[in-house]
């Protein structure tokens, strides 16, 4: 896989967003494995810019991991500081799946109670009203309830 290629306004922008992330996953004594790659490839998918941090003592080997990952996850190398690599992948876009048998949601909802003389302060309640609820103009909670039909109407539809 070809790795992605960042410009330098690009990468300084990722590396300032880096700069409060905590490492996403760490790489131990066994190296770069299968398993590891699959956790940062996760990340990748979720975050889109991640942190990870490898505890090995020799800095070539971490290049050797940075660069493998970068290859293998087609990311973009972002910075290599210590031990600490930052990756960076645009977040695949994902569909939102429609359901039907989804219904509104409750809400809050302000109710505003005028005084009948004009000489106090409206009074403010909220209100949460559920999807199968409406509020009167009397300001009170009413379920939803369907329109009465005539016998006629119902025999003929």
């Amino acid at each position: 896989m070809t790795s992605l290629t960042l410009t330098a306004t690009d990468r300084r922008a990722l590396r300032a967003d880096a700069h409060h992330l905590d490492p996403v996953v760490l790489v131990g004594g066994d190296g770069l494995t299968d398993a590891v790659v699959k956790e940062v490839d996760a990340a990748l998918n979720a975050h889109g810019l991640i942190k990870v941090r490898v505890f090995a003592d020799e800095r070539p080997a971490r290049e050797a991991i940075f660069e493998a990952l970068v290859d293998r996850l087609s990311a973009a190398a972002v910075q290599h500081i210590g031990k600490l690599l930052v990756l960076w992948r645009p977040v695949p876009e994902r569909e939102k799946a429609e359901r039907e048998d989804r219904h509104p949601g409750p809400r809050v909802v302000k109710v505003l109670s005028f005084s009948k003389s004009g000489n106090h302060r409206a009074t403010v309640r909220k209100v949460r009203v559920l999807g199968n609820e409406r509020i009167t103009p009397a300001g009170t909670v009413k379920r939803k309830q369907q329109r009465q039909v005539s016998q006629k109407k119902r025999a003929a539809g």
